[in-house]
């Protein structure tokens, strides 16, 4: 908001681009010149650089005893024994960090390596102004770390957050602005600049003010202000572009995972590009804002990016779909694990409690780290090339420039240019890494996703048949004399696992086995279907129900989880009924349950003893088997069907149909299989 409240200036901006500064043209003298002769005029810059040459002194100031002021930012200082400093850039000098104009080396480059703290500047000016303007001067616009102004020992303000006996609050730099009280003669400029322990770790020129300050005439300042602050979001401005892709890129994962849910890739590119997201939001907004300090983004930064390159290397370990060394995913946690410890504490943000040379122990530590996830990195592109071939290809290159990117900063200090500045906007080696990257995975994923809707085509081509197969094996409507029966099938998916054969024997018996398999789906319908190969294969030797249950109990043993509840039921055209029993539930007579002995599912155990039931079904009778998904159907409130409900309904008559609509309706949550058979005379 400010920025656009300010823009009533810009008039002034664009004057300042023309001629560096507003000018003041007077007179060369008021006495009348020859009609001939052109006027003399004298122009005076209304902006001023302080390139110097300033006074330097490394250290913090002694207080005056009584007014508890700085001493070194008093007029009356000698500071004649100070090093001295000029603040003149080379030409098309810039920041190789945020790409700012206009850069000249700190401290460390001029003779104090590695020193960090406290540090002073001071610069006497004669300031000369035209009455009744207002002075005003713009902070550096890039300095190591923070900052007070002082103005002859009048504090104009700062830039961090200082506190007694505490080091300042670091944000990062921006373009300030501090008006001076309206004086002509000398006025004494004093910096007291801080810069913490971390920022020695970025580049090998850090230290003190990079640009100078400039001082002039309030509205031109203030126009210079509003350039500097529009370069400064202009190099910044890739944060939330990215930061909208990578949230964007993490919305089609997610959705992707929806879509598919046991590929695990997707939940691993969520997690990448959500800590991408969440680094270039931190970005933005200690760029642009004093929300978040230094520090606190050195601290984010230092978790996000370790986590986000772990996550990656799990993206890949899943995407080849790599199950050896089983070990590689507990190395890749371990890893990421020390690199934030190491990370974080070789940024030196506590170096209250950390000494710096501990720091930068740990910042070796962290770059054997580095080193030891890249060649992680490599492996697992390795074995994925030579296992996909195509994509491990189209991943190569995308892993070769992130694993360049880790090591930023040490190419930096070695020369190498990492960071670039197209139409002044930053652009580093780690955010070309990183788009490239994203435009190979969305290359990836379409062709992942193409992949994945021809196999579910497929899953529900194979699903289809299977229910065809299903429908196949369900038995014909049986018309036998003496008998009537009724069956219904309403499986919970495509396929189901209940199942029920009806075969009449010679003599007039019928020969009734119905059970439920453990499970659903397409597991189920397979076993469904070798119960019922096997069924149909004992019956050429036996009819007995205690004999063909103890023939499926073998058929099931040693295919893991496969088991299956089970009743075989004998009837003979004089309703003598033999039930042998494989812990399926009990029959209806009429709406009674048949008493009948619990055993163990069929599969569980070799030589499992079945009981066996005899009872009689005398004419009139209606003999009802039922699976537990009626009886386990639930409504809309979690309350079960229940066999108090089956009982009822089946003292009424209900027929096989209307039963298993009933269950269905209430709210089915199995297969619903039901078989009921009436005798006649």
């Amino acid at each position: 908001m400010l920025l656009l409240q300010r823009f009533r200036v810009v008039g002034v901006i664009l004057l300042c681009l023309g001629i560096a500064a507003s000018t003041r043209a007077q007179n060369a003298s008021s006495a009348p010149t020859p009609a001939d002769a052109a006027p003399q005029l004298h122009f005076g810059r209304s902006i001023s650089p302080l390139y110097g040459p300033w006074k330097f002194h490394i250290g913090d100031s002694p207080l005056i005893p009584g007014t508890k002021q700085p001493l070194w930012a008093s007029p009356a200082f000698d500071d004649s024994q100070w090093e001295t400093v000029d603040l003149t850039p080379k030409a098309d000098s810039f920041d190789p960090v945020a790409g700012i104009s206009n850069y000249v080396p700190g401290w460390t480059k001029r003779g104090h390596p590695g020193y960090w703290g406290y540090a002073w500047y001071r610069l006497r000016v004669q300031v000369s102004a035209r009455p009744g303007v207002q002075l005003a001067m713009e902070g550096p616009s890039d300095v190591d770390d923070a900052y007070q102004a002082f103005a002859n020992g009048t504090l104009l303000g700062s830039f961090g957050q200082f506190t007694a006996n505490k080091p300042p609050v670091i944000f990062n730099t921006r373009p300030t602005l501090f008006h001076l009280p309206q004086a002509d003669g000398t006025q004494v400029i004093a910096f007291r600049l801080f810069m913490e322990p971390s920022t020695i770790a970025i580049q090998t020129d850090v230290g003190g003010l990079h640009s100078a300050p400039l001082l002039g005439e309030a509205t031109a300042v203030d126009a210079h202000y509003q350039l500097d602050w529009l370069q400064g979001v202009r190099a910044y401005g890739n944060a939330p572009i990215l930061a909208s892709l990578y949230l964007l890129l993490t919305i089609v994962a997610c959705s992707l995972l929806i879509f598919d849910p046991s590929d695990r890739v997707y939940l691993w590119l969520a997690a990448a590009f959500l800590l991408g997201a969440i680094h270039a939001i931190s970005l933005g907004l200690t760029a642009w804002t004093q929300i978040e300090p230094s520090d606190y983004a050195t601290i984010e930064a230092s978790m996000t990016v370790p986590l986000a390159l772990g996550a990656w290397l799990m993206v890949w370990w899943t995407w080849f779909h790599l199950q050896r060394p089983a070990w590689m995913p507990r190395m890749i946690a371990t890893l990421v694990a020390v690199y934030v410890v190491s990370n974080t504490l070789a940024a030196d943000v506590f170096f209250g409690l950390v000494s710096h040379p501990v720091a930068a122990a740990f910042h070796l530590v962290s770059l054997c780290i580095r080193l030891g996830i890249l060649l992680l990195l490599v492996f697992i592109v390795a074995r994925g090339i030579r296992e996909q071939r195509r994509e491990g290809w189209l991943a190569l290159p995308a892993v070769i420039l992130v694993g360049i990117a880790q090591f930023q900063i040490e190419l930096g200090k070695l020369g190498v240019r990492t960071v670039w500045f197209p139409f002044g906007v930053q652009l580093t080696i780690s955010t070309i890494a990183y788009i490239g990257l994203v435009g190979i995975m969305l290359v990836l994923l379409m062709r992942r996703l193409t992949l994945s809707i021809r196999r579910q085509r497929e899953i529900t081509l194979d699903l289809k048949q299977a229910q065809e197969v299903q429908q196949v094996l369900l038995p014909e409507p049986v018309t036998m004399p003496g008998f009537r029966i009724e069956t219904e099938y309403l499986p919970a998916r495509e396929v189901g696992g209940d199942f029920f054969q009806i075969v009449p024997l010679s003599g007039g018996s019928l020969l009734i086995v119905a059970g439920d398999v453990v499970g659903k789906g397409l597991q189920a319908g397979m076993l469904v279907a070798l119960l019922v190969g096997a069924i149909r294969s004992t019956l050429e030797s036996t009819a007995d129900p205690k004999l063909v249950l103890e023939a499926l109990n073998r058929r099931l043993l040693g295919r893991g989880d496969a088991h299956a509840t089970c009743l075989a039921l004998h009837i003979t055209p004089g309703g003598a009924a033999i039930l042998a029993n494989a812990g399926h539930l009990p029959p209806y007579i009429n709406g009674v349950e048949v008493p009948m002995q619990g055993a163990l599912p069929l599969g569980s155990i070799a030589g499992a003893d079945f009981p066996v039931s005899h009872f009689q079904l005398a004419e009139g009778d209606i003999l009802t088997l039922i699976s537990d998904g009626i009886v386990e159907a639930q409504d809309k409130d979690r309350r079960l069907f229940g066999f108090d409900r089956v009982r009822e309904l089946l003292l009424t008559k209900m027929s096989a149909t209307a039963l298993a609509a009933a269950a269905q309706h209430f709210g089915q949550e199995d297969d619903i299989s039901v078989v009921s058979v009436t005798r006649f005379a």
